[in-house]
C-alpha cells in the first residue's frame, strides 16, 4: 500500500504564515505542563447514574492546573464549556495518550468545544491559567460543563476482521505524508475498522511517538485529533487529507475499506 505518488509542493506564503501561527498557537501550553507532578491534579469526570453530562466546579492557582479525564469512544460527540472568574483561565482538550498536544484550544474558541471524537480512549480537559497569570500566582474559580452524546462506533470484532497480534489494529501500511514542522515524508498508518463501509479510525505515526488520528465515517473524513481545519479530497487511490499549517497525508482506500 506504499506505492502512492507523493505530490507535495512547496508551501505558498499564506500557508507558511498559517504554519507560523500554528507554531505560536501550540506553544500556548499551560505553565505547569512541563513542571513537576505536584503542579498537576487529576480529577475524573463522573456522570450521575443515567446522565450523560456533568457540571464540575474547581479552583486553579499559579502554575497548578487540573486535568479532568473521561473515557469516550470514536463517533461520540463531546461538548465542553468553561466559565471562570479570571479571563486568564482556559482549557485545552487533549486526545488519548497525549501529554500536551491539544486537539482543541479554549483560548481560541471562547472556551467552548463541541465535536466528534476520532478514537477510543481517555480524553483530558486541562484547565489552567496562562503563563502571565501563573507567574503572578493569580487564582481563579471555575465551572466546567461536560457532556458526551451519540452512539459509539465499535471496532469490528477480531473474529470477523483479524487484528495484528498484541494490537487493536486490523491492518498497517506505509504512506506518503508531510507532518508539519518536520522533514518526514513517510508515515505508518494503522487502522481500526468500524465497519466495511469506509468507517474507521486511521492512526498515522512518525518520529518519536508522534501521531495523528482521523475518523472516517462511510468513506468521509469527519474528525481528527488536532485543532487545525481539515480538508479531504477523494481520488481513485483513496484520500488526500490536508490540515492548515501544511500537514498532508495520503490514505489508501484498501486500508480503510478492507479487502
Amino acid at each position: 500500500m506504499s506505492g502512492i505518488a507523493n505530490p507535495f509542493q512547496k508551501q505558498s506564503a499564506p500557508a507558511a504564515r498559517r504554519a507560523l501561527a500554528m507554531i505560536l498557537c501550540l506553544a500556548l501550553t499551560p505553565a505547569g505542563a512541563a513542571g513537576t507532578g505536584d503542579e498537576r491534579r487529576a480529577k475524573p469526570v463522573v456522570f450521575a447514574k443515567g446522565q450523560t453530562s456533568a457540571v464540575i466546579t474547581g479552583r486553579i492557582e499559579g502554575r497548578h492546573y487540573v486535568d479532568h479525564t473521561l473515557r469516550a469512544a470514536a463517533g461520540q460527540t463531546l461538548t465542553v464549556r468553561l466559565k471562570a472568574a479570571s479571563r486568564s483561565a482556559y482549557f485545552n482538550l487533549l486526545p488519548p495518550e497525549s501529554p500536551d498536544a491539544a486537539m482543541a484550544i479554549g483560548e481560541f474558541s471562547d472556551n467552548q468545544f463541541s465535536g466528534l471524537l476520532p478514537d477510543d480512549g481517555t480524553y483530558t480537559i486541562r484547565v489552567f491559567l496562562n503563563r502571565a497569570a501563573a507567574r503572578r500566582n493569580a487564582a481563579s474559580n471555575y465551572t466546567l460543563e461536560v457532556g458526551v452524546g451519540g452512539t459509539a462506533l465499535k471496532p469490528v470484532s477480531a473474529a470477523i476482521d483479524a487484528v495484528a497480534p498484541g494490537t487493536r489494529f486490523h491492518a498497517r501500511a506505509t504512506v506518503p505524508c508531510a507532518p508539519a514542522y518536520t522533514q518526514v515524508r513517510e508515515c505508518t498508518a494503522d487502522v481500526v475498522r468500524r465497519g466495511f463501509d469506509g468507517t474507521a479510525t486511521v492512526e498515522l505515526g512518525w518520529g518519536d511517538k508522534r501521531k495523528r488520528r482521523i475518523l472516517f465515517v462511510k468513506g468521509e473524513a469527519r474528525a481528527a485529533d488536532v485543532p487545525q481545519a481539515m480538508r479531504s479530497t477523494r481520488h481513485e487511490r483513496g484520500w488526500t487529507i490536508e490540515f492548515d499549517g501544511g500537514e498532508r497525508f495520503e490514505i489508501p482506500e484498501p486500508l480503510v475499506m478492507g479487502g
